[in-house]
């Protein structure tokens, strides 16, 4: 049985899913996971993996990888962490809304229209689900962001002014991405504020 077909199987057979498998250099070999998700499901009641998940889930891959002879090091079980990859369209389902880093294949060339520079091809935004793509093609998504505003020079004193920077938009399918991953917020204050933080 090929590692992927056994990983998944044997992931999804004990209610978890399987975000990635990544073989590194010294035989490590490292199975990402995470709770699985339903459309409609309140990102606040949300799961999280723990420390126990990922035993349980070691456990019995480790007697699987031993039948099979799949040849390791050593394994490791964790999940997906701050930021997480999007592989699939459900991912991109499950954090829309949220704040999100992309790296596009191709720069964007003629389609950047002079506002930022051709050869860009990384962007932090607001991930949002696009206009309805036409039968046959792939779901369209959209990232809104704006630049980050000029860093003040050496000596001069941060300005208090909130400045509103123009929001700009970003459309994609998902065989435009190289990369997708959750931007690394780390809020403080706890999980309890973070709404109250946005408001």
């Amino acid at each position: 049985m090929a590692l992927q077909e056994l990983v998944t199987k044997t992931v999804e057979g004990l209610g978890y899913d399987l975000v990635e498998i990544e073989r590194s250099a010294g035989g490590l070999l490292r199975i990402t996971i995470d709770h699985p998700w339903a459309p409609g499901t309140d990102k606040g009641a949300e799961q999280f993996v723990t420390v126990e998940d990922c035993e349980k889930v070691t456990r019995q891959l480790q007697f699987g990888l031993e039948v099979e002879g799949v040849e390791y090091r050593r394994l490791e079980v964790s999940s997906p962490g701050i930021d997480r990859p999007l592989r699939n369209e459900a991912d991109f389902e499950r954090f829309a809304g949220e704040l999100v880093d992309l790296t596009l294949k191709a720069p964007l060339g003629a389609a950047a229209d002079g506002q930022v520079s051709a050869n860009r091809k990384k962007f932090r935004g607001r991930l949002e689900r696009g206009a309805a793509a036409a039968e046959g093609q792939a779901a369209q998504w959209q990232l809104l962001w704006s630049e980050e505003p000029p860093a003040p020079k050496p000596g001069q004193k941060p300005s208090r002014k909130k400045v509103d920077l123009p929001v700009h938009v970003l459309g994609f399918t998902l065989d435009e991405l190289r990369d997708a991953r959750l931007a690394p917020v780390v809020n403080f204050k706890g999980r309890g504020n973070s709404a109250a933080a946005e408001e």
